[in-house]
């Protein structure tokens, strides 16, 4: 890659952390409001968001829409055998949410914000993320 690509994505990220912040998606506060069911907050950007997603890919799909690099953007179908991973794998990024407050993307954001404590979960994501780049073939996909 080129360090024009590197900036591209580097000013995205920021811009993208920024929003998070000024947008309070990061706050601990509002992270736990949500999970009492004491605020629409958090609700409400979850909804937009995926109302975003559900109407991007529509668009992607009807238009045929190419990649930055020109290659053609394919969504697979999922396979709804695979549902029980699924729910495990959501409940356990739930349930981590939950204890820490913030998602992996949010993490770099709080960080950015000079939260540093979050370096302590980043570095354990990274090694939990290595740990499984290790173990993959052993594990059941």
């Amino acid at each position: 890659m080129k360090f024009t690509e590197y900036l591209k994505y580097f000013l995205i990220g920021t811009g993208f952390g920024f929003i998070l912040v000024k947008s309070e998606v990061v706050s601990w506060f509002r992270i736990q409001e949500m999970f009492r069911f004491d605020s629409i907050h958090m609700y409400g950007i979850i909804g937009l968001a995926i109302l975003v997603g559900v109407i991007s890919i529509q668009l992607i799909k009807r238009w045929n829409m190419k990649d930055a690099y020109g290659n053609p953007i394919t969504i697979p179908p999922k396979d709804v055998s695979q549902v029980k991973r699924y729910i495990i794998g959501g409940s356990l990024f739930g349930l981590g949410w939950a204890m820490l407050g913030a998602c992996p993307g949010p993490m770099f954001a709080l960080l950015g914000s000079g939260l540093t404590v979050m370096i302590v979960p980043i570095l354990a994501a990274l090694a939990g993320t290595l740990a499984y780049g290790v173990l993959r073939e052993r594990l059941p996909h």
